[in-house]
């Protein structure tokens, strides 16, 4: 056994006496000494592990292990061959993200063991301990007699202290488009929650008590604890399921078709298995444990990813204005309208366009389960991709490609280079896929191992061209843009879009939870930015509301991080009010720093971030159905300097249910002394500009 001795490493190895035999425990702490983890082989070989932070446990002792279909047998009795620890302390810049630095600093143990039984298989297991949480991964080497292999189940467990309150969506192999649900642990009820969403496009629920992860939970205690998984490369997606007698997290992998979840072959190392947890909310927003879990991305020019603000032809069609197909006389993305739109971008400082419906195979795109509906590269009649793009390089804007694929991801990949060929050639530097409907090849799952192969090979083949990608309707993420900095945002969640259904609209507490779980993984591309909020605009017969407050929508820029971010409204109803689009047109996309000021899940958040490059600082506020005073100290900025404050705000007699385009703006001088003091309406929220002045 290897031991290493560092001035904030303490491990420690031994072997405990027990009545009938021995137990070997192996002991890791992070590198502040308030997480200590304990690893277990029992006499019988059965590998446990628990995890404590200042004494409290946050995973009582939890089974690991698997069970392989090929060859047939279970990975769950082990012999210890050999332990190796160390320390890692260093720091790397993100290419883009919230903050210009991040620090790597973590404990680490690696367990080697073969399986006691026939036929020997060696497995590792890591564990990482970082001062905020912990990530665990296993490691198949390369071996004499084994290299491919079949999991049937991974036996991964998380046993809780508790029945803590969870914020969670139900598990489900095919969609993360769910509300957010709020309860204790015990009071899991996956398939009636589901059985509430009429209309998410395709749903597979795995059962009562199974959940998503990120899962966000409150102890009794006062802990906050998130589990996900970071670096999802070639394997299924992460759920869990619940035994409500034990509060037992078992890890649910996606299925395929044959029932299986992976086939893998040696050497091969799983995602990581993360556990976040503080005493403080603040702190697990400001995590960086699952990117640091991450890989680099390998060495090349990366010059050519830009963080951006684009519009779209896009929710006019969510709101019954135009079509996505050009049949029926309504179709918006018309030569025309796009110019439109390149004019209204390129006059307020935006760098794209999005177009959707652009090209061939609406009509008979969606529920069909067709092997082939759209080529990539033939345009609508209507549409004059030659002449629009020679419009918009005039006008100094992108336009931005869509590839919606219906399900159909084999006919996608055989269109792959043809597509990004065809987008390089007329100048597009960034995409927006989509993956609608039930996945082709049939039996596939959104979330299933084959499908996050495919996610990962259009994030590396738009990598290889040099284009920008975002995806929707994907798997959640895990971190993985740091390996592929180009893969700058994802949907995978409910995001504002759903702000069009009356069955599926967005709660006021749904933004306030998101930050919590969706975006542990990465950013997302939210959309928002709504200004007209009674959605009978161009259809009066429509009733639905979005139940937010214009205030909120600015704010939303800030809290909901990415750096894609759309401003998803109608030029026209942007026009309406120009001095609340200022801040849309003003807040920055890319930082170097970020301050999480206040938060609790499902109540409040409040964020400040720094703009790249410059001395600016742009602070969010929302709230969720209740309303609330913002007082928050601003002593991030900073010394010695004035700063002007430009406040936008629910003014009085707003809330999101009657008056949700009520908000005011004000100026106030302000420096790192001065506390700001903001009413937040009911659904609402606040957005603050600061520059310096002097």
């Amino acid at each position: 056994m290897k031991y290493m001795n560092a001035c904030f490493l303490w491990l420690s190895i031994w072997t405990v006496a027990t009545t009938q035999a021995h137990a070997q425990t192996i002991q890791l702490r992070s590198p502040d000494h308030h997480l200590k983890l304990n690893a277990v082989i029992a006499a019988n070989g059965g590998l446990t592990y628990e995890l404590h932070r200042k004494g409290i446990a946050v995973v009582k002792p939890s089974v690991l292990g698997f069970v392989l279909s090929r060859p047939e047998v279970r990975l769950d009795q082990f012999e210890l061959l050999r332990v190796d620890s160390s320390l890692v302390d260093n720091t790397w810049k993100p290419l883009w993200g919230e903050v210009s630095t991040i620090r790597n600093f973590y404990t680490e143990v690696k367990l080697s063991l073969r399986q006691k039984t026939s036929p020997g298989i060696r497995l590792n297991v890591v564990f990482r301990l970082f001062n905020d949480g912990m990530g665990l991964r296993y490691e198949f080497p390369e071996q004499p007699g084994f290299v491919h292999f079949t999991v049937k189940d991974e036996l991964t467990a998380f046993s809780l202290a508790g029945d803590h309150k969870a914020f969670w969506i139900p598990g489900d192999f095919d969609s993360n488009e769910y509300s957010y649900q709020t309860s204790r642990l015990s009071e899991i009820d996956a398939t009636k929650a589901a059985a509430q969403e009429k209309d998410i496009a395709v749903t597979a629920v795995i059962g009562p008590h199974s959940v998503q992860t990120p899962l966000m939970m409150k102890s009794g205690n006062g802990l906050y604890i998130n589990v996900h998984e970071a670096a999802l490369i070639n394997y299924p997606a992460l759920n869990l399921t619940l035994d409500p007698a034990s509060l037992t997290l078992q890890a649910t992998l996606v299925p395929d078709v044959t029932g299986n979840k992976a086939w893998l072959q040696t050497p091969f190392s799983t995602p990581w298995r993360t556990v976040i947890v503080s005493d403080m909310a603040t702190e697990i927003l400001a995590s960086k444990l699952i990117l640091n879990l991450n890989a680099p991305p390998p060495a090349d020019d990366y010059s050519w990813i830009k963080p951006q603000k684009f519009l779209g032809v896009w929710w006019e069609m969510h709101v019954g204005k135009a079509t996505w197909q050009m049949a029926g006389g309504k179709h918006g993305a018309t030569t025309d309208n796009t110019k439109r739109y390149i004019d209204f971008a390129s006059r307020h400082g935006f760098d794209g366009v999005l177009v959707e419906g652009w090209n061939a195979g609406w009509e008979d795109w969606f529920g069909n389960w067709k092997e082939e509906v759209f080529d990539f590269v033939t345009p609508y009649p209507d549409y004059d991709l030659q002449e629009l793009t020679a419009y918009a390089r005039s006008k100094g804007v992108k336009l931005i490609m869509h590839h919606e694929t219906s399900g159909s991801v084999t006919n996608y990949e055989r269109r792959l280079d043809t597509a990004y060929r065809f987008m390089k050639y007329h100048g597009m530097e960034t995409v927006k896929t989509g993956y609608v409907g039930k996945i082709i090849p049939r039996g596939e799952h959104h979330d299933g191992q084959w499908m996050v192969n495919h996610y990962n090979r259009v994030a590396e083949k738009t990598r290889s061209y040099r284009i920008m990608l975002d995806a929707h309707e994907p798997v959640h993420p895990t971190g993985l843009h740091r390996t592929f900095p180009n893969w700058m945002a994802n949907e995978a969640a409910r995001g504002s879009e759903f702000n069009n259904a009356p069955t599926l609209g967005i709660t006021p507490e749904h933004t306030t939870i998101l930050p919590f779980t969706r975006l542990m993984g990465g950013p997302m591309d939210f959309t928002p930015g709504l200004f007209h909020m009674q959605l009978n605009q161009f259809d009066p017969a429509r009733s639905t509301r979005v139940r937010t407050t214009l205030a909120k929508q600015l704010a939303l820029y800030v809290t909901m991080y990415s750096p894609l971010q759309m401003a998803a409204d109608l030029p026209e109803n942007y026009e309406q009010y120009p001095d609340a689009f200022q801040f849309i047109k003003d807040v920055a996309v890319d930082w170097d720093d970020t301050r999480i000021l206040e938060a609790e899940p499902g109540d409040y958040i409040t964020i400040a971030r720094k703009a790249k490059g410059t001395t600016s600082w742009f602070l969010g506020a929302i709230t969720d159905e209740n309303a609330r005073e913002l007082n928050v100290k601003l002593d991030f900025l900073d010394d010695a300097v004035t700063y002007e404050a430009t406040v936008y705000q629910d003014a009085p007699g707003a809330d999101w249910d009657h008056h949700p385009e009520l908000y005011q703006i004000r100026q106030v001088k302000v420096t790192r002394k001065s506390q700001l003091k903001v009413p937040l309406a009911p659904g609402g929220g606040c957005a603050v500009a600061l520059r310096k002045i002097k």
